[in-house]
């Protein structure tokens, strides 16, 4: 039996809840094609690359889980089901479109509320601590 990287379709109540609890539990949320470290698309790169400059403790989703059934759920949240989608305090603010638009006009840090970033938290949460002391 071959792999089929078609049906690998999950059901549209589970991502329903999947975008539900990201948008509910995150301050800003990036439904996107791939992960930050592996974006798989053009766009999905772009939105992480201007987003993650003034909030580094994005939350990203993986819309290729199940793409067809995120579009549905993300189209009932925002009216669009293009991907990426950002989401910023539960309000949808848009695409990779929207926020380098947003970025060229001195206005992209403000609607990710960059000043509220917990950026301690995600350094921490990236700094490698394996206990071993530098001698440097």
């Amino acid at each position: 039996m071959a792999f089929d990287p078609m049906d690998s379709a999950m059901e549209q109540e589970a991502v329903d809840e999947i975008v539900a609890e990201a948008i509910e539990n995150n301050d800003v949320v990036l439904f996107m094609k791939g992960d930050a470290r592996m974006p798989q698309c053009g766009f999905s790169k772009r939105a992480i690359n201007l987003i993650s400059q003034y909030r580094p403790d994005v939350h990203t989703v993986d819309a290729l889980q199940s793409l067809d059934e995120f579009r549905v759920a993300l189209e009932e949240r925002s009216g669009w089901e293009t991907i990426p989608q950002t989401f910023v305090d539960g309000e949808f603010v848009g695409g990779s479109d929207i926020l380098a638009e947003l970025e060229e006009r001195g206005e992209l840090a403000d609607e990710l509320n960059a000043d509220e970033a917990d950026v301690e938290e995600d350094a921490a949460a990236t700094s490698p601590d394996d206990g071993v002391e530098s001698p440097f």
